[in-house]
């Protein structure tokens, strides 16, 4: 089943005038795990915010559940994003500093849903449990978490909502790699628990490899290539895919195994 339909998106920003997101086109289906790679500022994250409404494509069609969310206005898109969450890549910089973490996630039933008193704390406790932290982190504030505790933090937050479809924009990458591990595997057990369906950005090839179905591949705002990872991986056809791939560190350590 799709679930969501990009077609001709396009952003040029007017400082630079350069296009951030040139006519790309791509389909996610239901249960997946597509994964968007490519180097840092070639427009990943900035597609990832065109597809919320964070900011606004000059173009282009975003269809999610065929319904077109660049035709729906502002409450409208604000009543959808309840099914499109973000993880961002940074934890601490995507969390109030003055906010303890029950509040973080209380703070959006004040948003999106009508939870008052009591349920709101339970429900902060049981998201808490839910990425593996726990009640006694209740009251504990940014400053007072690892790098690690502050993106299970930042994922409970998004799993308020209930989402359905969530972007995880270099949700890993800021964190040391044996953590980065831990959130990897929890992000595929919430998968599977609640039936989730992601894109995951990276600019990492051997994460892409390890939690995506199919990949694209980004460059100067275009996609160059795209397929299911093994193909892809095994067999690239673009000169960038064959670039990214063989400056991999997880292709390298293939290669000596």
């Amino acid at each position: 089943m799709e679930l969501l339909k990009i077609d001709n998106l396009c952003k040029t920003f007017r400082k630079n005038k350069v296009a951030a997101v040139d006519g790309v086109s791509f389909s996610v289906f239901k249960g997946e795990v597509l994964g968007l790679v490519g180097e840092s500022g070639c427009g990943k994250s900035t597609l990832a915010k065109l597809i919320l409404r964070l900011i606004d494509a000059d173009r282009g069609s975003i269809f999610y559940e065929d319904k077109d969310l660049m035709k729906i206005s502002r409450g409208d898109m604000r009543n959808a994003r309840k099914d499109l969450q973000i993880i961002f890549q940074d934890p601490y910089a995507s969390l109030d500093p003055g906010m303890s973490a029950g509040e973080v996630i209380e703070e959006v039933y004040d948003i999106h849903k009508n939870v008052l008193g009591r349920e709101r704390k339970n429900k902060a406790i049981e998201l808490l449990e839910t990425v593996g932290l726990g009640e006694s982190y209740l009251g504990r504030f940014p400053s007072e978490l690892s790098g690690g505790e502050r993106q299970r933090l930042g994922i409970a937050r998004t799993l308020a909502t209930d989402p359905e479809f969530i972007i995880c924009d270099e949700p890993v990458s800021s964190l040391d790699i044996s953590i980065q591990a831990q959130i990897l595997n929890l992000l595929a057990e919430l998968k599977k628990r609640k039936n989730l369906t992601y894109l995951f950005i990276s600019h990492d090839l051997g994460i892409i490899a390890s939690v995506c179905d199919r990949v694209i591949v980004m460059r100067s705002g275009k996609f160059v290539e795209q397929g299911q990872c093994e193909a892809i991986f095994t067999n690239p056809v673009h000169d960038y895919t064959k670039e990214l791939l063989a400056s991999s560190a997880y292709l390298i350590d293939k290669k000596s195994k």
